[in-house]
């Protein structure tokens, strides 16, 4: 019993917990193909973003501009290619990079309790949601980080009796946040704070303690040029922005100015499903905590300021009509620091399943990577067009095209060759004596006339598409 009570204890168990877990999703990050649909979506705009040279205008393809986020997560993710070149690794490198910040900022909050260090880090990192965009290109990973900084800064300042730099962090991670993913970023801020500030008549300190116009300017200084200049480049952005991303999305789940998404209709509340799913084990352990010590929840500020900046976000989206499951994602870090807030009212026995139980995600996702080169699944069923295109870029004498409208995979591993053509251009291309190769979808195989699927040969294929190529003679 003593030696396991002395690793649930050891502050060196999380440390190198935290160690593996980040050295996993690295190793993930090298080892998985970028995924279709919205993973590839915005690496490609960051590879157009390093290829053309253009760092204000996001594209989603050349030549289209790229309204839907602001350009942080492309501009990290560009500037990282453009060091380490166009890669898998290189463009999730940010969200790792970031990752590993929020884990090492939150440490802090450990220490006041006398617990070891990485213990948050560790929770964070057993959550599936936050592992997850630990290594996944997204504008979410930079909400996430911008919102934490902004709630600790706030948290922070309230209880230090000496003005510190973090007064300022506050209002550089709100500018910040307008560029990851825009004004947004108040709206999941503002009124937790806001309801917390009221709640223990803390607004006398809170007006002292900040610098609010020097702070707006600070922000206004970091986010409005690049407004000021999307719209100046492609007019029409702010409209499309602001009303349609902030207002219409949120509203109307089919709404039809939707320029690069879906549908995506979700039934009522789902966010909580997504929370409740998505952040276990840890999220079941905090509502049981809450629950148990219920009576005494308004009497500690700093329990009550996590649990409003845990609630806002999930009981906002629950109105919502269009949202998916990375929306929980700028919460995950309250989840973590109430558990470590009730760390120590749970016994040795409970902490260690809670332990074991958190890494039950993680195991699996090495057990699937493993199995997955082992049998060559990832070539056969992951949903990417990489393996079909591996070795076949080199040969720029070749024209490249995709049968229908090509997939951000395919643009991104062949470096933007690739094309679309429909049913009838690839009618006329066959009539030519240019040699050319096409990716065509097994579902739109039927398309395709029997006669001119015979000129074609199969060159690749996985479970879903074939890559054929079309030389001279083959008719």
């Amino acid at each position: 019993m003593g030696r396991k009570i002395s690793i649930i204890k050891n502050s060196n168990f999380y440390a190198f917990g935290v160690l593996g877990l980040i050295v996993l999703r690295a190793v993930s990050n090298w080892i998985i193909p970028l995924m279709d649909k919205t993973e590839a979506r915005y690496a490609e705009i960051a590879r157009i973003m390093v290829d053309s040279n253009n760092w204000v205008t996001p594209q989603i393809d050349y030549g289209v501009p790229f309204w839907a986020k602001p350009p942080l997560s492309t501009w990290l993710s560009a500037i990282s290619m453009k060091i380490f070149g166009i890669n898998e690794f290189a463009v999730r490198l940010p969200s790792l990079i970031l990752s590993i910040v929020i884990v090492i900022l939150v440490g802090q909050f450990a220490k006041q309790k006398k617990l070891p260090f990485f213990l948050p880090g560790f929770i964070l990192l057993t959550i599936p949601e936050f592992l997850l965009h630990a290594g996944v290109v997204s504008t979410d990973v930079s909400l996430a980080f911008c919102v934490t900084i902004m709630m600790l800064s706030f948290w922070i300042t309230m209880n230090q009796e000496k003005p510190s730099y973090w007064r300022y962090l506050f209002f550089v991670a709100m500018g910040f946040g307008f560029l990851a993913k825009g004004p947004i970023v108040l709206i999941l801020t503002m009124p937790p704070i806001i309801l917390w500030v009221l709640l223990f008549n803390e607004y006398r300190s809170g007006i002292k303690k900040f610098p609010w116009i020097l702070g707006a300017l600070i922000a206004l200084a970091i986010a409005v040029p690049w407004y000021y200049l999307a719209e100046l480049r492609t007019k029409g952005f702010l409209d499309y922005f602001i009303v349609g991303e902030h207002f219409k999305r949120f509203f109307d789940s089919s709404w039809k100015g939707d320029k690069y998404g879906f549908p995506k209709t979700q039934p009522f509340g789902i966010i909580w499903v997504f929370l409740f799913i998505f952040s276990l084990p840890w999220i079941q352990l905090v509502f049981f905590k809450l629950w148990k010590f219920r009576a005494n929840l308004s009497k500690d500020k700093w329990l009550v300021f996590l649990l409003f900046w845990l609630l806002w976000t999930p009981f906002f989206f629950t109105f919502s009509k269009s949202l998916i499951h990375t929306y929980i994602l700028p919460v995950m870090v309250p989840v973590a620091l109430l558990v470590v807030h009730f760390w120590d009212s749970d016994s040795i026995k409970r902490q260690r399943m809670m332990v074991i139980t958190s890494l039950i995600v993680p195991f699996l996702v090495i057990v699937t990577l493993l199995i997955g080169l082992v049998n060559n699944n990832l070539e056969q069923y992951s949903n990417t067009d990489k393996f079909l295109l591996k070795g076949q870029v080199q040969n720029s004498d070749v024209n490249l095209y995709y049968f229908g409208k090509k997939s951000y995979s395919s643009q991104f591993y062949s470096h933007g060759k690739i094309k679309s053509v429909s049913f009838d251009e690839l009618s006329g291309k066959l009539k030519t004596d240019h040699p050319f190769e096409i990716i065509i979808p097994d579902k739109f195989l039927t398309k395709v006339k029997e006669s001119d699927l015979k000129k074609l040969r199969v060159v690749k294929s996985n479970a879903k598409k074939h890559l054929y190529i079309y030389e001279e003679g083959n008719d």
